[in-house]
């Protein structure tokens, strides 16, 4: 496709996001680059500026309906707003919690991808929607996060096929580690370490996201990739933006679900799996 036309980026304060609205900014497109507290955007206000690039910022609460409006002319929708949630047992995690990971990150998401394909229909499009390659990977303590984003990718599917008549692609884009302020925030002992039983594990997946922080990618390349498939055509439905995600999914890919799985679970638990 090309560069023109109006791009919506959901979540583009910080990290990721507000790298990929600078990107297709950059690139030729009309941002609106969306967000809870829009002067939060003043940085990428800021740098828009210096490039010479279009990017408008507003407000929008992904969970409130009556803040999501979506223009005419819209030709890429980036789903990137999500939450990650606390790092504990599936036994001890609060019920509400996964309520509030999935009200942003599954039923946000929908709510704004609703309204966006009426106004996609028009001239055709891309829908992007920012997962994780954590849903590759069966990583303990991370379940409400990584659930949320296979029902995202479950979705994803099924719009492919739907909205494909229409001229509208589907991306779901799979990041690794991505050096962003949500990835630094996790950058802990996950408190399922003091969840009896669990202590031993949480150490290996800390230790695990500690290796996988040295080699985070910054966000500015991941946003680079991100914008060439969006802009590429032939581009498949999962894309990773980064080393990290690509070689997740190029293993998921090659393998069936119990050989890619088999070593992770042996990994994190610590014993061998039959």
């Amino acid at each position: 496709m090309q560069a023109e036309g109006i791009a919506f980026v959901t979540g583009a304060s910080r990290g990721i996001g507000s790298a990929i609205a600078l990107e297709l900014a950059c690139r030729g497109f009309e941002v609106w680059a969306s967000m809870r507290e829009p002067e939060d955007g003043a940085g990428l206000a800021g740098r828009a500026a210096l490039a010479g690039a279009k990017v408008r910022i507003l407000r929008l609460d992904v969970t409130r309906s009556e803040t999501i409006e979506l223009p005419d002319g819209l030709r890429v929708l980036v789903n990137n707003a999500g939450l990650d949630g606390s790092q504990l047992p599936v036994e001890h995690a609060p019920l509400e919690e996964w309520r509030t990971v999935f009200e942003t990150n599954l039923f946000g998401l929908l709510e704004v991808t609703r309204r966006a394909i009426p106004k996609l229909r028009a001239a055709g499009g891309v829908i992007c929607n920012v997962g994780s390659a954590s849903v590759l990977v069966p990583m303990p303590f991370f379940a409400g996060y990584r659930a949320s984003k296979a029902a995202v990718s479950a979705l994803g599917e099924s719009l492919r096929t739907e909205l494909a008549p229409f001229g509208i692609r589907v991306l779901e884009i799979l990041p690794g580690a991505i050096a962003t302020d949500m990835f630094a925030r996790s950058d802990h002992l996950p408190e399922a370490a003091g969840c009896a039983g669990y202590t031993e594990m949480a150490e290996r997946v800390y230790r695990a996201r500690r290796n996988s922080a040295s080699a985070s990618t910054p966000a500015e390349r991941a946003a680079s990739a991100i914008a060439d498939a969006i802009l590429d055509d032939s581009a498949p439905l999962r894309v990773a933006p980064d080393p990290m995600g690509a070689g997740l999914l190029s293993a998921w890919r090659a393998q069936d679900d119990e050989a890619a799985m088999r070593p992770m679970v042996a990994f994190f638990s610590g014993r061998e799996v039959g």
